[in-house]
């Protein structure tokens, strides 16, 4: 009974709210002096944390994990060739009981915390500031593009457990993507809950123009 009545009020808190969409930035930004084959690009974000319903499942400590994937490409005379890729992750999480976000990056394995935020809005700037990425450069002669891929997932509460234990460096659990087994039902409630608020995955993508050294 508990977890109908849970899935009813949010169904019908879901069904009675109009949101619209925000307008999500994404950038691949060039080295200094333009130079693609001395120095690795930055990323940046704009709108990524905006959405009303993100910002309520935030706040219940429902934690996000952002994917991101940058991907080297080097035009060809038929097909396009991927010659290097480096992928990193940054999580966010609300602790409820000390009203702070945390935000963690993760990259080569490797969690580094970013700091403690009061509010969303400083989670988020540091969120979608610039990053120096660490991909292999290209060659001088080649001809190529970046392409950035991101995915953002609201993680179900079934997962909460494996983000703390994330945020207190023991990190393999939570990338490989291993979960405590829990039960079948309670795994169920958790994730429709997530996706009746319509915050489980979202995708985005942006590619740099070709550029020629």
């Amino acid at each position: 009974m508990p977890n109908f009545r849970l899935l009813l009020a949010v169904g019908l808190l879901s069904a009675s709210r109009l949101v619209a969409q925000p307008k999500v930035r994404l950038d691949v930004l060039p080295p200094p002096l333009n130079a693609w084959a001395d120095d690795a690009p930055f990323v940046s974000s704009a709108g990524l944390l905006t959405d009303a319903s993100m910002r309520d499942l935030l706040s219940n400590g429902f934690p996000a994990r952002l994917h991101y994937r940058l991907e080297r490409w080097v035009g060809g005379r038929w097909f396009d060739d991927l010659k290097a890729a480096a992928e990193w992750d940054v999580i966010l999480k609300y602790d409820v009981l000390g009203k702070k976000y945390q935000v963690v990056r993760v990259v080569n394995k490797k969690a580094a915390s970013l700091g403690d935020f009061g509010t969303l809005e400083d989670a988020a700037t540091v969120v979608e500031a610039p990053y120096k990425t660490t991909i292999a450069l290209p060659k001088k002669g080649q001809r190529g593009y970046y392409n950035l891929l991101l995915d953002v997932e609201l993680l179900s509460l079934s997962d909460l457990d494996e983000v703390e234990r994330w945020l207190r460096g023991e990190l393999k659990p939570a990338v490989s993507g291993k979960k405590n087994p829990g039960t079948a039902l309670g795994r169920g409630v958790r994730t429709l809950v997530v996706r009746l608020l319509g915050g489980e995955k979202r995708h985005y993508e942006a590619r740099t123009g070709t550029f020629r050294l």
